[in-house]
């Protein structure tokens, strides 16, 4: 079964700071949620249909647990990606809960138990609701600074809601989310068993097709031909570089970073944030098609 993008984590310093980002950028930010004290997280939601940023920080190490053989520590893993910067640091599809942690075991791409939590939502009203999550994770050596999982949710019609969706700045999809990795190649297996989805060739690297979102994988120097930016740095292996939103106004792109006071970089009809701007993240706007 091909899994969509159900979510991707930007993980940052000053969760403020970044919740004012994104709304300088015309995004609806969410609430302050608070995780598991195992985890010592906390974070705001962006959503549009079907998929969302999880905007995050790390503000209490002290009851974090540690990886083990079979548990991933989704704070441990987190809070050691700040130590080298913000960004981009996790990628998440739809999930089936115990199911996926099944099909990656026996496909060698992750042996770990399933995670389940629970946490309190609210309504635009303020209503509170009840929030329950199942998360399996995998993991893939060469790319030790991507944390992979998936996540099935127990009440989705709890979750997703029309109304937190609607965004000044029209944005109305994540149309994607890129990779820049030195081989593009030394990872498509991985990513494709992942996804449940054919990787196919594309220039500079490859391209799987999901049924809600593109994984792109390419090399810094298509990368940069593309967006104009510098990728983060991929000494270590592979890294999420950047996120593609889509908008349903063209003529905001040039507006979405002047009105955040952002020098953005303007590329035909394509916007494009860079890291220092965005808080270690690359953000590109686009229009719909």
């Amino acid at each position: 079964m091909a899994r969509g993008l159900d979510h991707i984590v930007h993980v940052v310093r000053d969760l403020d700071a970044a919740a004012n980002l994104y709304r300088r950028l015309g995004f609806q930010v969410g609430a302050r949620n608070r995780h598991p004290r195992a985890w010592g997280t906390q974070n705001h939601i962006i959503q549009l249909p079907g998929t969302f940023i999880e905007l995050l920080a790390v503000v209490d190490e002290s009851g974090i647990v540690p990886h083990t053989p079979q548990h991933f520590s989704f704070g441990a893993f987190n809070r050691d990606f700040l130590a080298s910067g913000q960004g981009l640091s996790m990628l998440v599809l739809e999930g089936r809960g115990a199911a996926d942690t099944e099909a990656f075991r026996v496909a060698g791409i992750g042996d770990y138990e399933l995670y389940e939590f629970e946490r309190e939502g609210k309504r635009p009203d303020g209503t509170p609701v009840k929030l329950a999550f199942a998360l399996a994770f995998a993991s893939c050596p060469v790319a030790p600074d991507i944390g992979f999982f998936t996540s099935f949710q127990r009440y989705p019609e709890n979750f997703w809601n029309p109304a937190f969706q609607v965004h000044a700045n029209t944005a109305n999809a994540v149309a994607g989310v890129v990779v820049v990795a030195r081989d593009p190649h030394q990872c498509s297996s991985f990513l494709a068993t992942f996804a449940g989805a054919e990787s196919r060739l594309a220039e500079g690297g490859l391209t799987i097709k999901t049924p809600r979102g593109d994984i792109e994988v390419m090399t810094p120097d298509t990368f940069m031909q593309r967006f104009g930016v510098t990728p983060p740095d991929t000494s270590r292996g592979p890294r999420l570089a950047a996120l593609r939103f889509t908008v349903a106004d063209a003529s905001l792109l040039d507006a979405v970073p002047a009105e955040a006071g952002i020098a953005g970089l303007f590329a035909g009809n394509t916007t494009v944030i860079g890291r220092d701007d965005a808080m270690g993240a690359i953000l590109v706007f686009e229009p719909s098609r």
